[in-house]
């Protein structure tokens, strides 16, 4: 890519996913992600109904008087984007790439996170780790990640989804909130995904594009898988093929939301050809209303 058009999609992203910070998400990244715990903030005047076990004993006893211990949320967290940058993402039949929709999910999550002041890291896989980008703040920051997303070249072909969250663990000592950004068109990952969750705050960002479940009659046509090279032809008059396709991938797709379900790891599906913020935002507020349970 050059470096004009990448400046340009760049700035592109800035301003959608700010302006979606801004306007649609606001508040709604903030309710669902908890810090690390509880910190110190002050003392004050002991009222009716406090809770006798944050009574502060030693300012008690100077200034004869009961006090009380108050305490904020210690909000600041570290925010870790996994972002899949395989040849499967190097794919898209509507209004962009899988990719790029990768780009602007990063962009529009990391602008999310510092706007709350948390920490923003990065890692890019394919069968290997390609990039990590320890956590830091700042706008300045974030403009990296989403050009690295963007304008990197992966070494790797393939998708190791568990190498990935392996590493994560590695690199990540404290609970971060983790968003692993792919199709999720991989195996072996169940286990560490498992172990993931248990230390992290994991949520499963996948992305999807029509074309993968449903195709169109367009004859004979030759189809090569974007990881392996393997080319096969394809009879797409066929509506019983086609249809075929369809029950193949749409049985993947309940597959692994039953798996995301059975160990209780959160999920979004979003979509080349639809708006990727209503469904975010969506997601924020179910999670909400579940933790405020």
């Amino acid at each position: 890519m050059l470096k004009s058009d990448l400046i340009k999609k760049i700035r592109k992203i800035e301003i959608t996913t700010s302006r979606a910070v801004n306007d649609v998400m606001a508040g709604q990244y903030h309710s669902v992600f908890k810090g690390r715990g509880m910190a110190f903030d002050e003392v004050r005047p002991y009222q009716p109904g406090d809770d006798i076990r944050v009574i502060d004993w030693n300012v008690t006893a100077r200034m004869n008087d009961l006090y009380v211990k108050q305490f904020i949320e210690e909000r600041e967290l570290t925010v870790m984007l996994l972002v899949d940058v395989s040849a499967s993402l190097a794919f898209g039949t509507r209004e962009c790439f899988k990719s790029e929709l990768a780009a602007e999910i990063t962009g529009l999550l990391a602008f999310s996170a510092i706007k709350n002041n948390d920490r923003v890291g990065l890692i890019m896989f394919t069968d290997r780790i390609e990039r990590f980008v320890p956590p830091k703040k700042g706008t300045k920051h974030v403009l990296r990640v989403i050009s690295e997303v963007l304008s990197f070249v992966p070494q790797g072909r393939g998708t190791d989804i568990a190498g990935a969250l392996e590493f994560l663990s590695r690199v990540t000592k404290r609970k971060s909130v983790a968003f692993l950004v792919s199709d999720f068109l991989a195996g072996g990952y169940e286990s560490a995904l498992k172990v993931a969750h248990r230390r992290h705050d994991l949520v499963s960002v996948v992305l999807r594009d029509p074309l993968e479940r449903r195709l169109p009659d367009v004859g004979i046509a030759a189809f090569e898988d974007a990881e392996s090279g393997e080319v096969i032809l394809f009879d797409t008059t066929s509506r019983r093929a086609r249809e075929k396709v369809t029950e193949a991938m749409e049985s993947l797709w309940q597959e692994q939301r039953k798996r995301f379900r059975q160990h209780r790891i959160d999920f979004v599906e979003l979509s080349t050809d639809r708006d990727y913020v209503r469904p975010l935002v969506m997601f924020f507020k179910r999670r909400a209303a579940r933790m405020s349970r």
